[in-house]
């Protein structure tokens, strides 16, 4: 598919840009200049036409090791793989030094250029700004204003003879193996019919399992989404809080597609003062919701605090699946102890879900992921694990035999049906003779007794207590 890279220098409005295109509140938008760190990739829809979108982080004149240079280095690989690139500069500014130096580099490269003037409202010094962006080289500016929705049919337009070439491409390549330059010239040939061969291919009924990777700032997290895909795809370094956005990265490991989601790290709400990090942490709670296996990265060296059960006990309550994944356990000290201590203090805060998978491994070399991975399909089958009604109804009966529920006035709560309504989570529906009557330790009873006799352990499982409907009530 067609993809457009947007870069520019920090605070022009990339990622306002990327928003409008892909009609989502993907990327965090703030005045701060340098809020986007690593680029991003969505699909977007312009004028009736699919593309792909990457909203890259603000371009600075830095060489050296520091958090700045390295956002660099990022986009500048998220440049390699566009077909065009969006050069956005401020409109109300005008040209800034540092515009006329990427500009310069960007027509070195061997890609169209398109060039766009942001926040071109109604404004005086828009068209001075304007005037001034002819200086770049790159040909006639777009005036833009992404957050008013305005001048995107010019962006089309100047996209559309980039488009057409790419779309011959793919069809040549999938079709026909000849070649765009002959194509063109057999084009100019009355006496030429061209057909392209009608090909199907065949639908992957399987949809990617999202992952969200969580977990407190500078535990590892992006570092281990690197190694699992095996390329420096996120930012990583000593600084604490270096993921903002939520970044989604596809891959497949083994057959089996996946949707890797690498998230902002989530301090202690009371620790949570500035506004940018008040938002990263939104859009990790985001990836969570729309997760279905979260990976809880904890440091091993800071194992498993306050934070840590807080964030675990979100997941529970958004009904995912729960790995934890102790990173950096290469350089953990008395091992044994430490692992029986995490154990411990799961039970008593997530006694609600037993067994919650724990894998030691170390993302900097790469040890333990086949054991990650292995929990991530078994828990992912679990959480789809679906019981047929007459299995159930034979389990209700041996379990209120075994153990009824607590008399209600004198007279027996009697269990009168049971099945599965949904899964991920499993979800049971019960029907008893006095819902509010039965006690939630009886609630906890049928749920355990869920777990073991169905073997589905280690995620979160909803019991409804439900009754029927007296039609002589009244």
């Amino acid at each position: 598919m067609f993809t457009l890279a947007i870069c520019g220098r920090p605070n022009v409005g990339k990622s306002t840009i990327f928003n409008r295109l892909t009609g989502k509140m993907l990327a965090i938008v703030h005045n701060t200049p340098g809020v986007t760190r690593d680029w991003k990739e969505y699909p977007a829809r312009l004028h009736g036409r699919d593309l792909n979108v990457i909203d890259t982080a603000g371009l600075e004149d830095i060489l050296n090791e520091s958090l700045e240079s390295r956002m660099n280095s990022k986009t500048e690989d998220a440049l390699k793989k566009a077909h065009a690139i969006l050069f956005v500069i401020d409109g109300r500014e005008g040209v800034m030094p540092l515009d006329k130096h990427f500009a310069k580099w960007l027509r070195k490269q061997n890609k169209p250029v398109i060039l766009a003037a942001n926040k071109c409202e109604n404004d005086s010094n828009v068209f001075a700004g304007l005037a001034e962006a002819y200086q770049l080289g790159l040909g006639d500016p777009i005036p833009l204003s992404a957050a008013h929705g305005h001048g995107f049919s010019d962006l089309y337009d100047y996209l559309e003879p980039h488009w057409v070439d790419e779309e011959k491409e793919e069809d040549i390549k999938e079709n026909s193996g000849v070649s765009v330059k002959d194509i063109d010239a057999l084009e100019g040939d009355d006496d030429f019919d061209f057909v392209l061969l009608d090909t199907k291919e065949e639908e992957d009924d399987k949809k990617p399992i999202k992952i969200a990777i969580v977990g407190r700032p500078n535990a590892g997290k992006s570092t281990l989404l690197n190694a699992l895909i095996g390329e420096e795809r996120m930012i990583t370094g000593p600084e604490a809080g270096i993921t903002r956005d939520s970044i989604t990265v596809e891959w497949e490991h083994e057959g089996r597609a996946l949707k890797l989601v690498d998230t902002a790290g989530m301090r202690r709400k009371a620790k949570v003062q500035n506004v940018l990090e008040r938002m990263s942490v939104n859009e990790s709670l985001r990836a969570i919701r729309l997760a279905q296996i979260v990976i809880l990265v904890i440091d091993a060296q800071q194992p498993l605090d306050k934070q840590d059960l807080t964030i675990a006990q979100h997941v529970e309550r958004e009904g995912r699946t729960l790995i934890l994944a102790m990173n950096k356990w290469d350089i953990a000290e008395h091992k044994k102890e430490l692992l029986e201590n995490i154990k411990h203090k799961l039970g008593h805060t997530l006694s609600q879900i037993p067994d919650v998978p724990i894998v030691t491994l170390s993302a900097l070399n790469q040890t333990n992921f086949e054991k990650l991975f292995y929990k991530i399909f078994t828990s992912y089958d679990t959480w789809n694990t679906r019981v047929s009604t007459g299995r159930m109804n034979r389990w209700l009966y041996g379990m209120e035999s075994h153990h009824p529920a607590p008399l209600t006035q004198g007279r027996p709560n009697r269990l009168r049906f049971i099945t599965q309504i949904k899964t991920r989570p499993p979800t049971f529906a019960m029907w008893v003779s006095k819902p509010k009557d039965l006690p939630d330790s009886y609630r906890r009873y049928i749920v355990n007794g869920i777990r073991e006799t169905f073997d589905i352990k280690g995620v979160p499982i909803r019991l409804l207590v439900r009754t029927s409907k007296n039609p002589y009530k009244d």
